[in-house]
């Protein structure tokens, strides 16, 4: 088994906090904004979910790396995560069915990360003071050099990046026996969302972020799908513009997380900048429609204005999350249209809100029953 060695690493925070420990894949430096996952598992699917993009995450977890990866647990082609940040990373894998080791994975995506600090500490020092960007590096541990660098790191607000990890062309997922023709708008959809869709007898055509209303009805689809994603919900204004034309339409709608807050912009309803956002796998959400709670998974740092959707007569809540009640469903009233801000595809957690697929095929056929009568 090859062998890895380890250097001096640092993380500087952008209030200037300082957090020294030792290397993990790449050595170089990395920027972006830093922020935590508190889920216990399923670590490279959340390393592979370009909702991360432009991110670098701190895991809760005590252990990183230690039942390796394989090709099935990936939710996108590649890594999305701009750093990781972990308290024990482990070289050694101990799974039968692991292909390889996480490290090797990192340093063939070229991913820069830090290991062996007290990630406890720093977890709560990012939860009191919220996300902020943050700069790992392995090649300087020159604080005041890396403060310059970090000075160059965008702010996540108003940065648009769908159009950075969206697919560069459509292409379709047919099905032995197609229900139903999806349009799958990609805003930076994970790989679980689509396999929720097959299944269910929906053949889906991914179309870019971009891809206009006009190009994407032209394919006679029965219903659309909007993804999750990247980025500022404020500042995706193309795919506003696409939604508003679906909902003009009246077809079948659903959205997940970067889609949710789409649908909400789409209906004048804006969103906003958490303090510290979800992301984990445990975030309790009440259905208010069946009065039925669910475990959830969820990964985000921009919700929806719950006072604006109060005051929408045309929009109703439909799920609240448990611990601090943002918004976490809506739908549209008198319109086929539906969106929630957590991932009810799991990948990695509960499979609690799987039923979500459900209600929206159910739609699809409602709405093909209602055209053939």
């Amino acid at each position: 088994m090859k062998l890895h060695t380890t250097t001096d690493a640092v993380l500087v925070l952008e209030d200037g906090t300082v957090f020294r420990g030792k290397s993990l894949g790449k050595i170089g430096t990395t920027g972006g904004e830093v922020c935590f996952n508190t889920g216990m598992t399923g670590y490279q699917e959340i390393f592979t979910d370009p909702s991360y993009y432009g991110q670098i995450v701190i895991t809760t977890v005590s252990h990183v790396g230690n039942y390796g990866v394989q090709s099935e647990e990936v939710e996108s082609g590649n890594i999305q995560i701009k750093g990781l940040v972990c308290k024990e990373f482990s070289h050694h894998f101990s799974r039968k069915t692991a292909e390889g080791s996480l490290q090797d994975y990192f340093e063939r995506a070229g991913v820069v990360g830090i290991c062996e600090i007290d990630t406890r500490e720093l977890v709560r020092y990012v939860r009191d003071k919220g996300v902020m960007n943050a700069i790992i590096s392995s090649e300087t541990t020159d604080v005041d050099v890396l403060k310059t660098k970090l000075a160059e790191v965008p702010s996540m607000s108003g940065l648009e990046l769908s159009s950075k990890v969206t697919t560069p062309e459509q292409y379709d997922l047919p099905v032995a026996a197609p229900r139903f023709k999806v349009a799958v708008l990609d805003l930076g959809v994970k790989r679980n969302i689509l396999n929720n869709l097959t299944i269910r007898g929906c053949e889906c055509r991914v179309f870019p972020y971009g891809t206009t209303f006009e190009e994407m009805e032209a394919w006679g689809p029965d219903g659309y799908f909007i993804s999750n994603g990247p980025g500022d919900p404020a500042v995706t204004t193309e795919a506003v513009r696409s939604v508003e034309e679906i909902l003009r339409v009246e077809k079948p709608m659903f959205g997940i997380c970067m889609g949710h807050q789409i649908l909400a912009q789409a209906n004048g309803i804006p969103t906003y900048k958490m303090h510290n956002g979800h992301r984990g796998l445990n975030h309790p959400v009440k259905n208010l429609i069946t009065g039925r709670s669910e475990i959830t998974s969820q990964n985000h740092g921009f919700a929806v204005d719950a006072d604006a959707v109060k005051s929408n007569p045309n929009v109703e809540i439909t799920h609240i999350n448990l611990n601090d009640n943002t918004v976490e469903g809506i739908r549209i009233k008198n319109k086929p249209a539906f969106s929630v801000q957590y991932h009810p595809e799991s990948s990695p957690g509960p499979h609690d809100s799987e039923y979500l697929f459900d209600l929206f095929v159910e739609m699809l056929e409602k709405e093909k029953n209602s055209q053939s009568n």
